[in-house]
């Protein structure tokens, strides 16, 4: 009896410990969400300069990446914003550091995208394109995983569903709501820019393997 108590006060400190590790990345998940969203607003005080202008996209580089922050009204913004502070917690393991990595790579590829490709897209604002994208990369390398492999493969499917939608009928309900025509094209880009990445990560990183 002695010995059983004696177990059990021995696995109070690392019970403790795992609580305050499970709490200090639950604060640094909130810390880099609310980052995220106050850097997003701030761009909403001066759009035009921070969107992504073809013209001008050579010369005022920094457009590649803000375009994707800046939008084009507060509902718009509202959105997507909802939607990027749901991923870190319906995807606990994807890290703070592996989303703010797709954060600088997704534009990137969406955006030169634009620019080689679709010469007729003469102006853009919005996160849903990397959004897509990050949401494909979170499904699929949580995939090899057998406890997240059921819940993933329904992301990845609602998501394929939603992208063949709207490529066949449009976005009417969206562009009425956020004011603005949606741009299907970046959807498409964004979550195969993160279709790509998934696929290089789990062959690079093999994560989940036993």
């Amino acid at each position: 009896m002695d010995e059983g108590k004696r177990i059990k006060l021995n696995d109070i400190p690392s019970y403790i410990w795992s609580m305050m590790m499970s709490d200090a990345i639950l604060i640094r998940k909130i810390i880099f969400i609310a980052i995220c969203l106050s850097f997003s607003a701030c761009l909403q005080v001066f759009p035009d300069f921070f969107i992504y202008w073809r013209e001008h996209l050579l010369t005022d580089m920094w457009r590649i990446w803000t375009a994707h922050w800046v939008h084009v009204g507060w509902m718009h913004y509202l959105l997507n914003m909802l939607a990027f502070m749901c991923l870190p917690f319906i995807f606990p393991q994807f890290k703070s550091q592996h989303i703010a990595f797709l954060l600088c790579l997704l534009p990137l590829c969406i955006s030169l995208t634009f620019y080689i490709f679709f010469p007729q897209i003469m102006a853009y604002a919005g996160l849903s394109g990397v959004l897509h994208g990050l949401y494909v990369v979170a499904a699929i390398i949580h995939l090899p995983d057998p406890q997240e492999r059921r819940f993933s493969a329904v992301v990845l499917f609602l998501i394929a569903a939603k992208l063949m939608w709207e490529n066949t009928f449009g976005q009417v309900g969206t562009a009425e709501l956020i004011g603005s025509p949606v741009l299907v094209e970046a959807h498409l880009i964004g979550a195969m820019s993160g279709l790509l990445y998934a696929v290089f990560y789990l062959l690079i990183f093999k994560p989940f393997k036993g």
